[in-house]
């Protein structure tokens, strides 16, 4: 499902047009990158939480030529899923 199936499934779940549900899902994106920005979490009960994890600097390996390469340590933004979405996930 991409980002339009997505909002399109939206609007027909909750019953609105496209631009509200189109609106509803841009601001919801806004909102858990702000929050990510800031070094907040955003924990959605029964569905998840989105964080930031650290990621150290480290020395990798240029597959090319196999000369070392140093790799800046950065922040990347992760996903765990809640029980309520795993089990979900899982029903059969």
């Amino acid at each position: 499902m991409n980002k339009t199936q997505f909002i399109s499934a939206i609007q027909k779940k909750a019953g609105v047009d496209g631009k509200t549900a189109d609106a509803c899902v841009k601001a919801a994106i806004e909102v858990i990158e702000a929050s990510l920005k800031k070094g907040e979490k955003v924990q959605i009960t029964g569905f998840g939480t989105f964080d930031v994890r650290k990621r150290g600097a480290r020395t990798g390996k240029n597959p090319r030529t196999g000369e070392a390469v140093k790799i800046k340590a950065s922040k990347s933004p992760a996903f765990k899923p809640g029980q309520t979405l795993k089990k979900a996930v899982n029903k059969k």
